[in-house]
């Protein structure tokens, strides 16, 4: 089967999954052989509940009589038909990467432009060489325009996205210390980002720049770009706090009033508002947009609890973003704990890393600091209480509660932090 046969099937199907689980009737089914899993043995099942067809590459699994078709590589094919359907599409596509902030910063966005615009996004973190091209296959003939985040751990990888996504618009959100021992260090991830610049610059689209981020004015000066900030550019901005810490952004005589913390998040807020007004949209509809978005994904989250005031921020961490939750929390009013988990992949760098952030949690001087994980275990810190894991942890907790108005929870996806909120 040729792409373009392939094409006229996906064209009548509902969704493209890779989740024999989710099918429903109409749905399309790729058999992806993964570590854990091998998809092709589910192809049948996919078809038995409701799928138009199903796409396997272990030839023993081939059935065409029941729509299921083989293929040398599953995972190839599911790329190449996502890549034949962005060259139908005639929508503006925002590709959006970044080491922090790129999920909040894509839901902002998302949640301005969809004041005007019939508006597709990626959906959760499916933002790699699988999630990408599913994300692609999910925009329909009655959208008006898409926003597609793009994670990478390595060089390389975000190029090769950009090759299947196809971007109109492009904006990076920051260069951090993430993913340290993928990208081989700092310089590794700049170079790894930039690939989204490389792209934008050869076939001459537009990136929107932070412009108080001079590796961002650095690496998109050839570029045709549309920047933004507090002064002197194309989009001016500027931000205070309300009394629960929560950014307000001004621009000209309108004030907008998020329902996130963080000084990082101004960034955030700013490009969403910019791209609201670059295309088109009202102030007045760009602040409902801001307004109406509440995080409720553990980023920048804020939430009361028997009293208490918590930042849940525990998605994911690494040096960069745990810096910048820290100085940030350390403005807030009243006696304040930061618990803190493992940074992963931070390769050679992960012990000298994990230092820096115990020691400034100690200059902060916060009232107490919890570290939890094999890595913060490890680092000497006199004013820190340092835990292996969460049980152990649990086993100090019930004897000794926190007893702070304000409570930071940061840490690795892996460590899980969120679950520790059950215990207060």
């Amino acid at each position: 089967m040729n792409i373009e046969e392939l094409y006229k099937l996906f064209l009548q199907t509902n969704s493209v999954l890779i989740d024999s689980r989710k099918i429903q009737k109409n749905d399309a089914f790729f058999g992806l052989n993964g570590e854990q899993v091998n998809g092709n043995e589910y192809a049948e099942k996919a078809i038995e509940l409701g799928a138009l067809f199903a796409i396997v590459d272990e030839e023993k699994y081939k059935n065409e009589a029941k729509n299921i078709f083989y293929v040398e590589d599953s995972l190839q094919c599911l790329q190449d038909l996502a890549k034949y359907h962005r060259n139908q599409l005639k929508i503006p596509i925002i590709g959006l990467t970044g080491s922090n902030g790129k999920t909040t910063t894509k839901e902002l966005i998302a949640s301005v432009l969809s004041q005007k615009f019939n508006t597709l996004y990626t959906f959760g973190n499916l933002n790699n060489h699988i999630g990408v091209p599913l994300t692609i296959l999910s925009i329909k003939p009655f959208h008006e325009i898409a926003v597609i985040e793009m994670g990478a751990n390595h060089q390389k990888e975000i190029e090769f996205l950009c090759e299947i996504c196809q971007p109109d618009f492009g904006y990076i959100t920051n260069f951090g210390k993430a993913h340290l021992e993928g990208f081989g260090g700092f310089e590794g991830v700049i170079k790894g980002k930039t690939e989204l610049f490389t792209y934008l610059k050869n076939n001459n689209k537009t990136a929107f720049v932070n412009a108080h981020d001079e590796l961002q004015l650095k690496h998109s000066t050839i570029l045709n770009r549309i920047i933004f900030g507090e002064k002197n550019t194309q989009y001016c901005f500027s931000s205070s706090k309300n009394e629960e810490n929560k950014i307000k952004i001004h621009y000209q005589d309108i004030e907008i009033q998020s329902n996130i913390t963080g000084d990082y998040n101004f960034s955030n807020l700013s490009i969403a508002i910019t791209m609201g007004l670059y295309f088109g949209i009202t102030i007045e509809k760009i602040k409902l947009g801001i307004e109406n978005y509440i995080p409720t994904n553990h980023r920048s989250q804020i939430m009361e609890l028997n009293g208490k005031h918590f930042v849940m921020d525990a998605y994911n961490a690494n040096p960069s973003s745990m810096e910048a939750a820290l100085r940030n929390f350390s403005t807030f009013k009243g006696s304040k704990t930061v618990i803190l988990g493992d940074m992963f992949e931070l390769g050679e760098e992960s012990d000298i890393e994990h230092q820096k952030i115990a020691d400034l949690a100690s200059d902060l001087a916060f009232d107490e600091i919890i570290l939890i994980g094999e890595k913060f275990y490890l680092v000497k810190n006199s004013t820190s209480k340092s835990f292996k894991n969460k049980a152990d942890f649990k086993n100090n907790f019930d004897e000794n509660k926190i007893n702070t108005e304000n409570i930071l929870i940061k840490g690795s996806r892996g460590m899980a932090l969120e679950t520790i909120l059950d215990w207060f």
